[in-house]
């Protein structure tokens, strides 16, 4: 649990991940809302004068693309939310580098997939693009590449790419301008009685439980998909905070200390960059079930998976993957890579360590997966 003071935290931020929603940057008709578009690159500026380095993921492209091409509604294909996406981004990049110029500002644009993030290579690299782009004072503008993503390859929503941003680049606080003042007790909509909640020191299944569907009908997140970013950020040891992206002046205000919204504090123990990717930046390419004695093994001592204490093996893979553990009752319990294929693992499960190469021919390795190249997820 975290015990830092949020108003010092906040004032002591020096690089920030901001992002907004589709429904912050639009009108009710989904046409681009440019009063609040220029009101925000207004603030971001104004940030970034004061010497905080600012990265900002947008939504916003397919709704865009709906205007100019005379959508009343949101595409519901792949291929029809592609095209608008591809018609959408042109337009909303030049609106943010038209309102930036204004201010002096150099803005730069960085469309990710998730395979950009699984891929180790790649993830290095935007790493170090990000962190070029930072240094000469340019403000990236990330959005998911939603002209040629396909569901394998997809984040799915903003707030989850916007929290493997704030990871990939270090940064001290992920902001979530919504267009909501925070997370509720329950649903505000409905409960006129709903209270907001201004800290979360740690995601319970209580507070989980507060987290409703899918907002507005043009946006794809809702408070679930914000909370599964909370889940991300804070691992890292970055803060959250969910903000109404519509009130005046909102991000100096929570720079400042101010108490709106609801700021979820940094775990105290956070995941080194490496063990974080393999965590939350891989998709995992397959299973391995493990008894319960292996179960114990990784959970309460930490050790290494064995292939005595695998059962059985889902999904095909190759040695370096990132996989999944899962215990016998389904339970996903830690993600990590693979010292072997899903071939070899199956023919070595329930093996002692010392039939690995009478079986395969050779040893490379003791263990499936080294404790080192592991994360409980748990």
């Amino acid at each position: 649990m975290s015990t830092i003071n949020r108003n010092d935290y906040l004032q002591g931020v020096k690089r920030v991940v901001i992002k907004v929603g589709t429904s912050s940057l639009t009108h009710s008709t989904g046409l681009l809302n440019f009063g609040r578009i220029e009101k925000l690159v207004r603030q971001i500026s104004d940030i970034n004068n004061k010497g905080i380095e600012v990265i900002l993921v947008s939504s916003g492209a397919i709704a865009a693309g709906m205007g100019k091409l005379g959508l009343k509604i949101r595409p519901k294909t792949i291929p029809e939310k592609q095209a608008a996406a591809a018609v959408g981004q042109g337009i909303l990049i030049h609106m943010y580098e038209k309102f930036l110029s204004e201010y002096g500002k150099i803005g730069a644009q960085i469309l990710l997939t998730r395979e950009d993030m699984s891929d180790r290579k790649r993830f290095l690299n935007i790493r170090n693009t990000f962190f070029s782009l930072l240094e000469a004072n340019v403000i990236p503008i990330i959005n998911e590449n939603d002209a040629v993503v396909v569901d394998e390859i997809k984040f799915g929503d903003n707030d989850t790419l916007s929290a493997m941003v704030t990871s990939l680049v270090e940064s001290d606080l992920l902001i979530i301008l919504s267009d909501i003042e925070g997370l509720y007790d329950s649903n505000p909509k409905t409960n006129p009685d709903a209270t907001l909640i201004s800290n979360v020191f740690d995601l319970t299944d209580e507070i989980v439980s507060c987290a409703g569907g899918a907002g507005s009908n043009l946006g794809t997140g809702g408070m679930i998909t914000k909370l599964n970013a909370a889940k991300i950020a804070i691992a890292a040891g970055s803060a959250m905070i969910i903000v109404n992206g519509s009130q005046d002046n909102i991000l100096n205000r929570v720079l400042e200390g101010e108490e709106v919204g609801t700021f979820f504090h940094p775990n105290t123990h956070k995941l080194n960059a490496r063990k974080h990717w393999i965590a939350y930046g891989t998709k995992s390419a397959g299973i391995v079930i493990i008894d319960s004695g292996a179960e114990k093994a990784i959970i309460n001592k930490h050790k290494s998976l064995l292939p005595k204490g695998i059962l059985s093996v889902e999904g095909s893979f190759v040695e370096g993957d990132v996989i999944s553990l899962q215990n016998k009752e389904g339970t996903i319990l830690a993600q990590g890579i693979t010292n072997f294929s899903s071939d070899d693992v199956n023919s070595i499960k329930g093996l002692d360590s010392n039939k690995i190469e009478s079986v395969l021919g050779y040893k490379s390795y003791h263990v499936v997966i080294h404790t080192n190249n592991m994360v409980l997820l748990l």
